[in-house]
């Protein structure tokens, strides 16, 4: 059943907050761009993640490890200044937050200063926990990520689907609980059973937002490259492509190509 949205001149940690309470689902997507942020944000999309997926989509990495803190500051800021609408949540890159609370609270701070990113998420639960308690109690919003976490892709070996067993399904609603308690503003799920995310979501009062969760958490977050159909190799089951940028892009492109081949392009229109 739809539910009749109040329109937000700009979305805020309390506007998602909001959007739970009143049973609107949340809309996330990814951009790492000005352009391709100006276009995510036009179109009414919620929350823009500057994800470390940038080290994918962006840079051509094999893993989301490789992306520096000062990459994810240049690509927060171009998208900093396209979006009018939308919270700008950044992430935080391996290696920025996992050793020391206190690296966490400099790297954080300079997300904030030096992008003006308006929140930032941190994979993992307990483990990470005193890192997220400093950084919020310097006053920056946290955005919590628990499920498949892709900067421990070494340690689990695998992309596969997380908490299937009773024991880690427990441990992800424990971190869930302890993410709200704490002062998280929203979760991130990522692939993990359907049933598991519902009833995390269930249990805590802040936003679930999924990817791979199913459709019983409080929004939804792709990675606009897969999502438009930019990217072709990657096809997990969760994804949905609106489009397929790749095959249009290639056509387009080749056209040009045989066009400037041939002199059909500039033609006495196109030349002053």
């Amino acid at each position: 059943m739809s539910v009749a949205k109040k329109d937000y001149k700009r979305i805020t940690t309390k506007s998602l907050i909001e959007m739970k309470a009143n049973g609107e689902k949340i809309s996330m997507l990814t951009a790492y761009d000005y352009t391709m942020a100006k276009i995510v944000d036009s179109a009414g999309v919620d929350v823009i993640l500057v994800g470390d997926s940038a080290s994918n989509v962006m840079a051509g990495h094999e893993t989301t490890l490789p992306i520096t803190l000062d990459q994810m500051i240049y690509h927060a800021s171009s998208v900093v200044r396209a979006a009018e609408r939308a919270l700008v949540v950044v992430d935080l890159p391996f290696g920025s937050y996992q050793s020391d609370p206190r690296e966490a609270l400099r790297s954080s701070i300079r997300i904030m200063k030096e992008s003006g990113g308006h929140a930032v998420k941190l994979e993992g639960g307990k483990e990470i926990k005193e890192s997220i308690k400093k950084i919020l109690n310097a006053g920056i919003p946290v955005m919590g990520h628990l499920g498949l976490t892709p900067q421990s892709i070494y340690k689990f070996g695998t992309y596969t689907v997380r908490a299937k067993e009773e024991a880690e399904a427990e441990k992800l609603l424990e971190d869930a609980k302890m993410l709200e308690k704490i002062g998280c503003f929203a979760l991130v799920l990522e692939k993990i059973p359907s049933a598991l995310a519902q009833k995390v979501a269930a249990s805590i009062s802040i936003p679930v937002i999924g990817i791979g969760a199913g459709s019983g958490v409080d929004g939804q977050v792709l990675v606009l490259h897969d999502m438009i159909g930019m990217t072709h190799e990657f096809s997990p089951r969760f994804l949905r492509r609106y489009m397929n940028l790749f095959e249009d892009m290639t056509k387009a492109i080749g056209q040009y190509v045989e066009d400037v081949k041939s002199v059909d392009f500039p033609n006495a229109n196109e030349q002053y």
